[in-house]
């Protein structure tokens, strides 16, 4: 019966110890993106915006890269606030990172040149 305990014991730890260490990490990326989905303000579209810059630049993640999709949102809502051309740069960058991303890309770009 000790065995037993001691076993789910260490197991519990061992699964325990390996939801921190995801692929990427997100920060507090879903919260504000919630918030700014909600309602959407010039502050809190700042501090989502903040928050993609400290997401590109520290990730924690096991891969040590930005999330996929990051790159497109970032830049979706840099074209937003009309700095086109860092905004392309970044989708451009989610193509590099992410290939399989291309055609989605590619079609965002199309729209923009309209």
């Amino acid at each position: 019966m000790k065995n037993k305990l001691f076993v789910c014991g260490v197991l519990m730890l061992m699964l325990s110890s390996c939801a921190d260490s995801g692929l990427y990490s997100w920060h507090d990326y879903e919260d504000l993106a919630y918030k700014n989905s909600k309602v959407s303000t010039d502050k809190s579209a700042k501090k989502l915006l903040e928050e993609y810059e400290t997401m590109m630049k520290r990730q924690r993640g096991i891969r040590r890269t930005v999330p996929p999709g990051l790159c497109a949102e970032y830049g979706y809502m840099l074209i937003k606030q009309n700095k086109i051309e860092e905004g392309k740069k970044l989708l451009q960058k989610e193509v590099v990172l992410y290939p399989e991303s291309e055609v989605f890309i590619k079609t965002i770009l199309k729209q923009l040149e309209k």
